[in-house]
């Protein structure tokens, strides 16, 4: 695998000025709403939606950039994660995000980028399954793909609970390889 860091920490993902960009996990229509996508579409103001109405609708497992408006980051990408139970297979489509995002963060010269753990939310995707297929897609990215900007990935974790289960699956992750 390429040397590219990977962190995380407990925090807003609409407040990370260490990253050059920040992942949405957004809705087919790529509108405001709840969690994430509600955090990021707050802080960064109405142009964000007024981008995002002419990329949308996307399918799940895909991604798009924006520009990120009023955040302390350049860019937006935006996914669309598998609804647990919905969307098949699950696993295949939850990993085609991680990897559609940081195909765009390559093909946008993007050096740090920053993940909410994707579908887990309101889309139901068990936690610790999510991070362990998250965690997965970026190793297959990295050690696949011409990796030339990307310098650093982060996960940011909005609660202590969801922090202290991404460390337990992080540090078995860590302990494979």
């Amino acid at each position: 695998m390429k040397k590219v860091e990977i962190s995380f920490i407990k925090g807003d993902i609409s407040h990370q000025p260490e990253f050059e960009t920040v992942v949405n996990a957004a809705n087919r229509w790529l509108a405001p709403g709840g969690g994430v996508a509600g955090a990021i579409h707050r802080a960064a103001g109405p142009q964000l939606y007024e981008e995002c109405k002419k990329l949308a609708p996307i399918k799940p497992g895909q991604a798009v950039i924006t520009s990120a408006y009023n955040l302390p980051n350049k860019f937006v990408i935006h996914c669309l994660g598998p609804v647990w139970g919905v969307d098949k297979p699950e696993d295949k489509i939850l990993s085609s995000c991680y990897k559609n995002a940081l195909r765009l963060a390559e093909e946008n010269r993007v050096s740090s980028i920053a993940f909410p753990v994707i579908s887990a939310g309101a889309f139901g995707y068990p936690f610790k399954q999510a991070v362990e297929v998250a965690l997965d897609a970026i190793e297959s990215f990295l050690e696949e793909a011409p990796v030339k900007s990307i310098k650093k990935i982060g996960f940011v974790l909005y609660s202590e609970n969801e922090y202290k289960n991404f460390k337990e699956v992080f540090e078995k992750w860590q302990m494979k390889k």
